[in-house]
């Protein structure tokens, strides 16, 4: 590490074209902040973002315990030790062959993850895989359907890589497991026998009480020596491994603050390619660098069936770009304008308000652009806003799509004031990388501003919208497990999901 004493800091100016960003030298080295300690053993050519983000974010103000940052390099062992092609795993891997379960330990174990539907779905149960890996002492390795993980993610673990091998034996058989296959964790339990090479473990939406006993501590108990664990899942599910006995103290250490988690293993996993990099650090100098103050204004617009089936309500958007500006007024975020004919002569000099709007779609954007073009700042500020791009809707899987919703998640996070869509996994993992607590709009049902138009979140946590409702010790009651512990609780957002909250 680079020693900074004497109360000296060696200074380096970086520029970005035309703008001069002061940093200190150790930013240059990678990051020095506990999770990165292993930073240097990365090519620095092949992943950009790992070394110069440091030059274009804020310096987080959450530390990371040394436990966890101890913790990480342990796992970074094991993952060079055990993961694809290795001697070990050669030899799992023909266990995994034979037609049986069997209860002899392996030196290595492995949790395969699935990730499915849109981009923030997939980091954020990226993110609850890989602290599973960590809990069980599991190799991580994740099934990259289309290249969509590699196009998009550098290589988090030195020397190895964290994707599925293309002739991986059961590969062809992925696409149709499910909740009825027999390998799934309920049908074993039902069967009670260990006919099958490997556990499937099927927690997308819809899924059923069995596998709801995947988080309950006898069953983690069953899988302690099965050393092929496969899940498919779209849930940021992190809440509800809190939630278990046996991993209370090792969570305990590794995560004093609650409310950090996906923060500190966000900024662990996930730095953006080379191509989104670029994406990210042209827009950034062209709309972000020069302004005093930095807004992210996140829009999410949900198909009505979406909310009626999936989330049991319903929302018009007709008055949504008034929402945005309510919420922005009532809450200091953009300053009140005039609207008098006549100009205003601010008292004192303003300062500039860089806003990113990110949204499918380009009419929220108007809105508030006009307001401020067509009007004055009272206090002088100056508003600029602009809008990455407009899709019209989501086409998750499309290369180029997915590279310019990674940007905007990053660019977002960049931000130093957060607006965001409720329900939306996009807006929860901007917040979470850039360790902001945003402010949540709240959706209109009669085409009026609600009041108020939004409130700020309990924390910077995503939300577990559909957590197991069973209480696991008689297999059969029914608890209500926002109150369990005082650092899990319900979510804003969502009455019936999780999120993790410092008490």
């Amino acid at each position: 590490m680079v020693m900074m004493t004497r109360q000296k800091i060696k200074r380096v100016k970086w520029r970005l074209k035309d703008v001069a960003i002061v940093i200190p030298y150790r930013s240059l080295e990678g990051h020095q902040d506990g999770l990165h300690e292993s930073s240097l053993k990365h090519n620095q050519k092949s992943c950009l973002s790992r070394y110069q983000s440091a030059l274009y974010r804020k310096e987080s103000p959450y530390k990371p315990s040394y436990y966890l940052s101890s913790r990480l390099r342990q796992y970074e062992a094991l993952h060079k030790r055990c993961g694809p092609y290795t001697e070990s795993y050669n030899r799992t891997i023909r266990k995994l062959e034979s037609s049986e379960l069997t209860s002899e330990p392996s030196d290595c174990n492995y949790f395969v993850h699935m990730p499915l539907d849109g981009l923030g779905n997939k980091i954020l149960s990226l993110a609850s895989a890989f602290l599973y890996a960590l809990l069980t002492n599991r190799v991580l390795l994740v099934y990259d359907n289309g290249g969509g993980i590699a196009d998009l993610f550098c290589e988090p673990f030195p020397d190895t890589t964290w994707l599925l091998p293309q002739d991986f034996p059961i590969l062809k058989r992925f696409e149709t497991l499910n909740n009825k296959s027999s390998e799934s964790y309920g049908n074993i339990l039902n069967r009670n026998s260990s006919s099958s090479s490997f556990v499937y473990v099927h927690l997308v939406f819809g899924y059923d009480t069995q596998n709801e006993l995947f988080f309950c501590d006898q069953d983690q108990i069953f899988l302690q020596n099965v050393s092929w664990v496969i899940m498919r899942s779209h849930f940021y599910y992190i809440p509800s491994l809190f939630l278990i006995k046996s991993f209370e103290q090792e969570l305990a250490a590794l995560f004093p603050e609650k409310e950090s988690v996906f923060h500190f293993l966000g900024r662990y996993l996930f730095f953006p390619t080379n191509p989104v990099w670029d994406l990210i650090t042209r827009y950034y100098r062209a709309y972000l660098a020069k302004s005093d103050e930095k807004l992210g204004i996140q829009i999410r617009i949900f198909k009505p069936w979406y909310l009626k089936v999936i989330i049991n309500t319903t929302f018009t958007y007709e008055a949504l770009p008034e929402t945005i500006l309510a919420c922005s007024l009532e809450n200091n975020l953009l300053p009140e304008f005039s609207t008098n004919d006549s100009p205003i002569t601010p008292r004192e000099k303003g300062k500039s308000i860089a806003v990113i709007v990110t949204s499918l779609h380009s009419g929220s954007i108007t809105k508030i652009r006009d307001v401020y073009w067509e009007n004055s700042a009272v206090n002088g500020d100056l508003i600029v806003v602009s809008q990455p791009s407009s899709e019209g809707s989501q086409h998750t899987g499309k290369k180029m799509h997915d590279k310019k919703a990674w940007a905007e998640i990053y660019l977002l996070s960049l931000t130093d004031k957060l607006i965001t869509s409720s329900f939306s996994t996009f807006g929860y993992v901007a917040q979470g990388l850039g360790g902001l607590k945003p402010w949540i709009l709240h959706m209109s049902k009669n085409g009026t501003v609600p009041n108020p138009a939004c409130s700020r979140a309990i924390s910077m946590e995503p939300c577990f919208h559909f957590p197991p409702s069973n209480g696991c010790k008689t297999r059969s009651s029914r608890i209500d497990i926002g109150k369990v512990v005082p650092y899990v609780t319900h979510c804003e957002d969502m009455s019936s999901g999780l999120k993790l909250v410092d008490p």
